[in-house]
């Protein structure tokens, strides 16, 4: 482990091999716990750091219960100051990289086939959305027991509740849940259809025309922006195709030209806008993902700037 040599301080015997075997693990439950690939970069290193620091009484034994055991702590302990210090504007997941439909991180198919929540869904910005209406042992139980297939027993172990108790929220995890289960599963139809729509709604936008924009866009439509008070953003939802279609216009008048990339996020198409020479205030970097209703057309739109939610995604 590089952390270790660094600090001069010898790893406990296995925690190298566990480190190796179970980082994938620890990091997936991490960012959907957290929502923010920095945050969840940030509290594996910790729980490393924890590991050699203040190991187990026995080392002999596997590690990674133990290591879910910090890894949760100290992502519920984040979670709770990240509440009490609020957030500049809307809140959005930091988007992460799905190549090929595929998770970037070593995380092991389920044991079973009973999870509530499949893995790629549970990766979605709809599913993370929903998931900050819940409390941070709520979520933790959730993803536990609904997307990673522990049981009640081990559900509780992790978390240092009686089974008693961690049935009871994941009970109101679950009722808290329900209108996003209620929409079903927010995964994309079809990835060509998202693709296309979205690069039209692009060239829509970047040769200004408004009508042609609000014709791929639901009558509903809702827009989040996440600049983390870092850049010039919405600092409310922009709701309806009328204002949406401006909104964009308006960004791209005042942006010029990007280079403009397609890529897979969360499981969903993306376009990743990078700009050489951006104005003062305007982010040199925008990840826009989007996701439609039943006629086809865009009906949530969410576009990160935030340099910290970026760092998950790859340069173009």
């Amino acid at each position: 482990m590089a952390e270790s040599g660094a600090s001069g301080v010898a790893p406990p015997a296995g925690l190298e091999t566990a480190f190796e075997q179970d980082r994938g693990h620890l990091y997936g439950l991490l960012y959907r716990l957290t929502g923010s690939t920095a945050d969840a970069e940030d509290l594996l290193q910790e729980t490393f750091e924890r590991a050699i620091s203040r190991p187990p009484r026995d080392t002999r034994r596997a590690w990674r219960p133990w290591l879910v055991r910090v890894a949760l702590n100290l992502g519920r302990d984040h979670l709770r100051a990240r509440r009490r210090r609020g957030y500049d504007g809307p809140w959005l997941p930091a988007p992460l990289e799905t190549p090929d439909g595929e998770l970037p991180f070593g995380v092991a198919e389920p044991r079973g086939t009973e999870g509530r929540y499949e893995l790629m869904e549970s990766v979605s910005f709809a599913f993370l959305l929903a998931l900050e209406g819940l409390t941070p042992t709520q979520r933790a139980v959730l993803l536990l027991r609904d997307v990673f297939e522990y049981d009640g027993r081990e559900t509780a172990e992790a978390l240092g509740l009686s089974e008693a108790n961690a049935r009871q929220h994941l009970r109101r995890a679950r009722r808290a849940m329900a209108e996003y289960d209620a929409r079903g599963r927010e995964l994309p139809p079809s990835e060509s259809r998202v693709r296309e729509m979205l690069a039209r709604f692009l060239a829509a936008v970047m040769q200004g025309d408004a009508a042609a924009a609000e014709a791929l866009l639901a009558e509903d439509v809702v827009v989040h922006t996440d600049a983390g008070g870092e850049y010039h953003a919405a600092r409310i939802p922009v709701v309806g195709r009328a204002k949406v279609a401006r909104f964009y216009i308006n960004i791209a008048r005042m942006s010029g030209t990007p280079r403009v990339a397609l890529r897979s996020l969360n499981g969903f198409p993306a376009i990743v806008a990078d700009l050489d020479d951006p104005k003062p205030g305007i982010s040199p970097r925008v990840v826009t993902l989007g996701q439609l209703d039943e006629a086809g057309r865009l009906s949530r739109i969410y576009s990160v700037l935030s340099s910290r939610k970026l760092r998950g995604v790859a340069p173009g």
